[in-house]
């Protein structure tokens, strides 16, 4: 069993990058192998629309056929077991570079049949974790859910099973708010919730870790 993590955050160390570990740690505890790739760390960009991976009989037909930096990470993803992608939501959406990865990732399996269809060859078990700003009774409100829904929808799509998502609301921002204008909520509240809310935030990443590797 091997479990990828894909970070679509900037940071490394802070609210994503910490619920993919625990989810890797999870999936480690089934007796998974694990990785986490950050993709800030690579040189690459979306799709260009070459349809390289469209053509009939191409030699790239059913995959991205731009050899950059992520190449190898849609390699790998292709032989892997299950993966848990993390983003923070800025604007309204995923991270650029996670909506770039996205594209590069899903639209070469997709095959413009009626209904659409999958290239990609077996189940792969899948789930988002998204961090933001925003608390969770705004979610519907504000549209995110129908992202969430969205991002479900394509995933389970592409790799023939129902994905899942997990949310983290209110994350902590920034380690001292004195130093940045913020009058959005209180920063006390944001760093009660960081020291009561965000430790079960983390036990249900490593949760979702654990279900994405156990054995079925």
């Amino acid at each position: 069993m091997r479990v990828i993590g894909i970070n679509g955050s900037p940071r490394k160390a802070w609210n994503t990058a910490t619920l993919l570990g625990k989810a890797l740690e999870g999936a480690a505890s089934q007796g998974a192998e694990t990785e986490l790739v950050h993709l800030y760390d690579l040189d690459f960009q979306g799709c260009i629309s070459c349809f390289a991976c469209k053509l009939r009989d191409g030699k790239s037909y059913g995959r991205c056929a731009v050899r950059d930096d992520l190449a190898p990470v849609l390699d790998a993803i292709a032989g892997a077991d299950a993966l848990v992608l993390g983003s923070p939501i800025y604007f309204g959406c995923v991270t650029g570079e996670m909506r770039s990865f996205l594209e590069r990732l899903l639209f070469p399996y997709l095959v413009y049949t009626n209904p659409t269809s999958s290239l990609f060859g077996r189940p792969l078990r899948t789930a988002f974790i998204y961090t933001m700003n925003a608390p969770e009774e705004y979610v519907e409100a504000i549209g995110y859910g129908q992202l969430f829904r969205a991002n479900e929808q394509a995933l389970g799509l592409i790799f023939r099973q129902p994905s899942e998502s997990l949310c983290s609301f209110e994350t902590l921002q920034f380690a001292d708010y004195s130093k940045v204008v913020f009058d959005y909520s209180d920063p006390e509240v944001r760093r009660e919730r960081r020291r009561t809310v965000f430790p079960q935030d983390c036990e249900n990443a490593f949760d979702l870790g654990a279900r994405l590797a156990a054995p079925r």
